[in-house]
């Protein structure tokens, strides 16, 4: 029998406060993600299913810039992602999973610093820890962070569900659409949050 984990990937007021966010989803976005992941993560609770949250947290500017695609970005301003020199530094409100999302039994892990979140986190580690064979994967950007992680994780051997009503990007509905059809082709397979729970 699989032994299933959430990985929830950048719930945080980075992307979903706008109050905050330096690189926000929309706001109708921001709501309907944040109320589909409080539902599921609810379900997924009571049925003992663990949530990991994967946080990013950059240390200082050149942690981000280093990475050549979005140095280019930062310095486009038409980008989507223009903001990313300026994103989840230490200290910055948006470095924060929103609370609504947040129980105490949850798992944190506050060391993202790329799309992929195995790299330089201890994911992997945790997983094998907790026995877990089975990643439901939530969170922000569909096409980037998920991708990227969802990508990984069935190239790691886990069995890789992307959730699809609790995944969405700052990109827009193709990019979002894009990034699932692409994982689903090859990867793993993408359902509904009532698909996998029943809510």
């Amino acid at each position: 029998m699989k032994k299933i984990a959430v990985i929830a990937i950048d719930l945080h007021r980075g992307h979903l406060d706008p109050t905050v966010a330096t690189m926000p989803l929309p706001t109708d976005k921001c709501k309907q993600v944040i109320n589909a992941n409080r539902v599921f993560f609810d379900e997924c609770r009571k049925l003992e299913i663990p949530i990991i949250h994967l946080l990013t947290q950059y240390r200082n500017e050149q942690e981000i810039l280093s990475n050549p695609a979005w140095y280019e970005r930062a310095n486009d301003p038409n980008a989507t992602r223009k903001n990313v020199g300026k994103h989840n530094l230490e200290g910055m409100p948006g470095v924060e999973v929103i609370p609504e999302l947040w129980d105490e039994q949850d798992i944190l892990i506050d060391t993202k610093k790329r799309y992929d979140c195995f790299i330089a986190t201890d994911l992997d580690f945790v997983l094998k820890a907790n026995h877990i064979d089975s990643v439901w994967i939530t969170g922000v950007n569909t096409n980037s962070c998920c991708l990227a992680t969802s990508i990984d994780a069935s190239v790691r051997d886990y069995d890789v569900t992307m959730v699809s009503d609790c995944v969405d990007t700052m990109d827009g509905e193709y990019y979002h659409e894009a990034g699932l059809k692409v994982f689903e082709r090859a990867f793993g397979k993408v359902r509904s949050s009532k698909e996998l729970v029943g809510v």
